[in-house]
């Protein structure tokens, strides 16, 4: 199978997931990226089984819209029952690195809000340890360069993301050839730094349910 197929089948996987447990209340949370678009895609059919959807970008929420599902602020929502989301790296744990396409923040928001973040991801994002794929921290542009700094000391090779604005208006700092031992205290700990929007380890808010596509099937795991 291609990588589009394990893609495509992991969205499969997931319309499955969640296709009994909605109803005309149901908002659901949406991620951002490639395998978050073909989910979206397959949610098209099913706009009259729920009352809509939160995104985690403004580009999701177009493709949302463009289907015919309603998009709502997430402050005007209460529950929001799953998160669907993809990932740059996932592990054992159901840590994650996110953030490739620069929507990290409002991607965590939502899934802070979830009761159950659903992660689906092609095998080639399953590792055994975070950050061979570069960990993206979001930053207030004044602090870009200080922010910088205080991640060599952590031992990142930060490089700026040039031209890439996030949709909060801030920058994005990528950290090559960190690999990370303890995701859930480097998270807080990159996120103390003075600067920081947040970064793109999802690991004190981790996924409940890993859907990954293999050649073989699609594997669930669940925590």
């Amino acid at each position: 199978m291609t990588q589009d197929e394990l893609k495509a089948a992991v969205a499969d996987a997931a319309i499955r997931e969640i296709e009994p447990h909605l109803d005309k209340d149901t908002v659901l949370g949406i991620g951002t990226g490639s395998t978050a678009n073909l989910f979206i895609d397959r949610l098209g059919p099913l706009r009259d089984r729920f009352k809509g959807a939160v995104a985690s970008s403004e580009a999701s929420a177009e493709r949302l819209k463009g289907l015919g599902i309603e998009v709502f602020e997430l402050n005007h929502v209460g529950d929001v029952p799953f998160y669907i989301d993809g990932a740059d790296e996932v592990n054992a744990h159901l840590h994650m690195i996110k953030g490739g396409g620069a929507a990290l923040t409002r991607e965590k928001i939502v899934a802070a809000c979830a009761k159950r973040f659903i992660c689906i991801a092609d095998g080639s994002k399953y590792v055994a340890q975070l950050g061979h794929f570069p960990l993206p921290v979001e930053v207030i542009p004044m602090a870009r360069s200080y922010v910088a700094r205080e991640l060599v000391k952590l031992g990142a090779e930060p490089v700026y993301r040039q031209g890439v604005l996030t949709d909060n208006g801030n920058h994005i700092i990528d950290c090559f050839n960190f690999m990370i031992d303890d995701p859930v205290a480097m998270e807080a700990r990159i996120n103390a730094i003075v600067g920081v929007v947040t970064n793109g380890l999802f690991a004190a808010r981790g996924a409940d349910i890993l859907l990954l596509g293999k050649t073989d099937g699609v594997e669930r795991t669940a925590l």
